[in-house]
């Protein structure tokens, strides 16, 4: 009897809040309000019920877009991490590991990668290049530039993906172009800008870039050696530095060595483990209008041959360096020897644009140079030496 009592008590008191949260609900405070997703309390302070409008499919990319994505796709596969271990003394520690980071790309099936010099310089404790698919591999130096900031390594991998190198002679300020590499360590990264212009720099060590490709596509630490693509996704060029007024980061301004430099000492690299600098054995100083006014000269600017290197091709060609020596402010300079306007036809007026020319030619290949002697011009066939001190 007494567990019959219990029985009833239950049900009365489960029907009562059956009653109170059903009906009196609806009837004193209104229909009740959805949450999102599933049924649920009210939504405090909410006054209507929160709507959602969600895309029913993915949009469509833009033509900019997909060529975006196409350009990633086509590129990433070829596009490595490049870490360098160096041992260095501290003096609390001793000899230390210390690692460093860039990014290279694969030129061939056969294991060939060009980065800069600078991202392996000194690594006397091994390379290691990371694919994209993150497979590791030990990578060997076959050889450097350090004038040019390149390195040529190899590793031993299956199925490499090679980039299409393009031809940069015939770049224009606006284009756009992109970047691949690995900023800080952030594997698979791609930037996008334009060309901001095509001048002549110096690299960290002072060395020129001739026609170094400036542009605002975010570059920072970690993208040395990567590629610069131009739209169809080939290469126009190696990410190499950065303007970054000491903060260590992009500030808009980054810098490429033209890709045809690249190909213009690959050979020797692959060859010899070194470029066979082509030089005209000369010592020289450039010459503008005003210095040309100054001297007498016939030509209003061009590179005065201050002295020849003995054995050099320019000795063994006839040309004639200087014999009196005179001041251009406080810099030494001589006078009295050969001045060249054109090598191969083009004209120069710094030793720059020689050394321009230069690219494009190897050691033993024959140029011809255009000189003014006195009051007289000529043209002189030379045949390229391979330079053994600073000339050009």
């Amino acid at each position: 009897m007494r567990l019959t009592r219990i029985f009833i008590i239950v049900l009365l008191l489960l029907g009562g809040f059956w009653f109170i949260t059903t009906r009196l609900d609806h009837r004193f405070f209104g229909p009740r309000r959805a949450l999102i997703g599933s049924g649920g309390s009210n939504l405090p302070g909410s006054s209507s019920p929160l709507e959602l409008t969600e895309a029913h499919a993915a949009p469509a990319y833009d033509a900019e877009e997909q060529n975006n994505i196409a350009i990633y796709k086509k590129v990433l596969p070829s596009v490595v991490n490049i870490t360098s271990t160096a041992l260095v003394f501290d003096f609390f520690y001793g000899n230390v590991p210390q690692q460093g980071q860039g990014s290279g790309f694969i030129l061939d099936k056969a294991g060939h990668i060009l980065t800069n010099f600078h991202v392996v310089d000194g690594a006397n404790r091994g390379i290691e290049v990371m694919l994209s698919n993150k497979r590791r591999y030990p990578a060997r130096v076959v050889g450097t530039d350090k004038v040019h900031d390149l390195a040529l390594l190899q590793i031993d991998a299956p199925d490499l993906q090679a980039v299409t190198l393009a031809d940069s002679s015939q770049l224009n300020v606006g284009q756009k172009v992109y970047a691949i590499g690995n900023p800080f360590g952030l594997s698979g990264t791609m930037t996008r800008g334009i060309i901001s212009s095509i001048r002549s720099i110096r690299n960290q060590d002072g060395a020129p870039i001739e026609d170094a490709i400036q542009t605002d596509a975010a570059i920072n630490p970690g993208n040395s050696g990567g590629p610069l693509l131009n739209s169809s996704g080939e290469v126009i060029g190696i990410n190499t530095m950065i303007a970054s007024n000491g903060a260590d980061q992009s500030s808009g301004i980054g810098f490429a060595i033209p890709i045809n430099t690249a190909k213009a000492v690959l050979a020797d690299l692959l060859r010899y483990g070194r470029v066979k600098r082509r030089s005209l054995g000369i010592v020289s100083y450039a010459i503008g209008p005003d210095l040309a006014s100054q001297m007498g000269l016939s030509a209003d600017s061009g590179v005065l041959i201050q002295r020849v290197v003995p054995g050099g091709a320019a000795e063994r060609a006839g040309l004639r360096g200087g014999n009196e020596q005179a001041y251009v402010g406080n810099t030494p300079i001589v006078l009295g020897g050969d001045l060249i306007v054109a090598v191969d036809g083009q004209q120069v007026t710094d030793p720059g644009d020689i050394s321009a020319i230069m690219d494009k030619h190897q050691a033993g290949d024959t140029v011809s140079v255009t000189i003014v002697r006195g009051k007289k011009q000529m043209t002189l066939k030379l045949i390229l030496g391979e330079a053994k001190d600073t000339n050009i």
